[in-house]
């Protein structure tokens, strides 16, 4: 799932050396560290919060569909809150973590299972460097969704070698979070998130939208 990133890199290519973090040991005390270092399969649960802004923003497009497919369901976060506005959700994920979800990987599945993607994907198989957007050609080229949603870093596009892909496949919708996402529980990392969705019912360029946290007012909707 999308997860912070170290900063070593960046230091280590500027001649600087990064500033030590504060993490909550396994005994609960505040201690100092060198970086955050990454979970195991990229888990990291999505906080209610940015869910619940972007269901408020797109719920709208939701229902139009039948089935919603979380593929990186994790522990179910996104699930639960898509669920609660009466959405269906197909989850499945590579790991089994409880949410009852398909254990399969998500290059497993040769056809969709719906054309409607919402998750929070592993970033580093939507990024540049490492993966060269593996997961993202899937999705939009291999299984061909109708709509897909992502949480994502908002730099993310900024990487050169994704231009032609982002050429190839711009967003319908970009959603800027205008608040720091904690998603390791030790304190907001230092960079700012977007939802990126793609539609193909859209017609037109890219348009840039905000998201405040008191957009995420779950309780607020009409089923």
């Amino acid at each position: 799932m999308n997860a912070p990133v170290s900063a070593r890199g960046l230091f280590r290519a500027t001649g600087k050396k990064s500033k030590p973090v504060a993490i909550r040991d396994l005994e609960g005390n505040i201690v100092k560290a060198d970086v955050l270092e990454r979970e195991k399969d990229d888990f990291y649960p999505t906080p209610p919060e940015p869910t619940r802004a972007f269901l408020h923003a797109e719920i709208d497009r939701l229902r139009d569909f039948g089935t919603i497919w979380e593929p990186a369901a994790g522990d179910g976060a996104m699930v639960r809150e898509m669920e609660a506005l009466g959405l269906t959700v197909r989850a499945s994920d590579l790991i089994d973590r409880g949410c009852d979800a398909d254990i399969r990987s998500f290059y497993d599945f040769p056809a969709a299972p719906s054309p409607v993607i919402v998750t929070n994907p592993p970033f580093a198989e939507c990024g540049w460097g490492n993966g060269k957007a593996r997961w993202l050609k899937h999705a939009l080229e291999t299984l061909d969704v109708e709509y897909m949603a992502l949480l994502m870093n908002w730099s993310w596009p900024g990487a050169g070698g994704l231009a032609p892909f982002y050429a190839a496949h711009p967003p319908a919708r970009v959603y800027l979070m205008r608040w720091k996402i904690d998603f390791t529980g030790q304190g907001a990392p230092p960079m700012l998130n977007g939802w990126f969705v793609w539609d193909r019912a859209w017609r037109g360029e890219t348009v840039l939208r905000m998201l405040d946290r008191k957009d995420a007012r779950q309780g607020e909707f009409d089923l």
